[in-house]
């Protein structure tokens, strides 16, 4: 399994394929099996070098003590850590959710050394204004505990099936679906590597930050996919907020999906993916 090490970070990442490289992270909770597992890692190897990267806090990326860099601007400098190590000077990045995050944050600054960026179900700002207008209930202390215990203790068997008990905002759609045995079994595979206790403190850390950072979305210079499903309730309103922002875009929204748009079509997904890119190919820009 390849390794990149730099200082106290040993990132995990795969590398597929030959072509233009696309550099791939992922969301919460994720890492490099989301895209694999459902075959997008395949598809995109016909065509292009595929790598895709487990970011810090998840699947098989080690960060040795501190500073664990569990925000975005240390996270997006990863993707030029990478890029160097593997001698890459231009690459396109595909992103999800909270990878998404990161990954816009890296264009605000360097987008002079992307082809192009895709933006999976995701916003600008690490605290979605979901959450600031939808505030959950403040649990006890007692409460807070007895999760904390749960989630580091539970089985993958057993997270899987609250999950399917209670989707959430990120997973009804995915539990509504008439294929989602098989999507249950992808998103099992993608806890498997998952370190229960990692992920709660990068949780802790990462999601701090609500603006949009608007200038910043202005500043990006490289052609820019913004793909949502329909019922992403979480993010509608970030990815309309780059849309608006983001000088060259394509905005495409999914109907009938929610969060998991790559699992939950992802023929679909490849093929607004694929003409994305070789739109970018053939033109330079987001869109004919």
């Amino acid at each position: 399994m390849p390794f990149f090490e730099k200082e106290n970070l040993k990132l995990y990442y795969e590398d597929v394929g030959k072509g233009e490289a696309i550099i791939a992270n992922h969301g919460l909770a994720e890492n490099t099996i989301y895209w694999s597992e459902s075959g997008v890692t395949a598809k995109l190897a016909e065509k292009y070098r595929m790598i895709s990267m487990d970011m810090r806090g998840h699947g098989r990326t080690v960060v040795e003590g501190e500073p664990y860099g569990y925000d975005a601007d240390t996270m997006a400098s990863d993707f030029d850590a990478l890029a160097d190590h593997l001698g890459i000077d231009k690459f396109h990045i595909l992103t999800h959710a909270t990878g998404g995050m990161v990954g816009v944050r890296y264009a605000m600054t360097r987008s002079e050394r992307l082809i192009s960026l895709m933006l999976i179900d995701t916003g600008s700002a690490t605290i979605p204004d979901y959450y600031i207008k939808n505030p959950p209930p403040t649990p006890t202390e007692e409460k807070i505990e007895a999760l904390r215990n749960w989630a580091l203790n539970a089985t993958v068997d057993e997270k899987i099936q609250a999950s399917r008990q209670n989707p959430g905002e990120y997973l009804f759609k995915m539990a509504e679906h008439p294929d989602s045995e098989k999507m249950w079994d992808i998103w099992k595979e993608v806890q498997r590597v998952q370190d229960p206790q990692t992920i709660m403190q990068f949780r802790s850390v990462f999601y701090t930050d609500p603006d949009p950072r608007v200038e910043g979305l202005r500043q990006i210079k490289c052609p820019t996919l913004i793909l949502i499903g329909e019922f992403d309730i979480v993010f509608l309103n970030g990815s309309e907020i780059m849309a608006k922002e983001i000088p060259d875009n394509r905005h495409v929204i999914m109907t009938g999906l929610g969060h998991m748009t790559n699992i939950e079509n992802t023929e679909g997904f490849l093929n607004e993916v694929l003409d994305f890119l070789e739109t970018v190919k053939q033109t330079g820009k987001a869109n004919r």
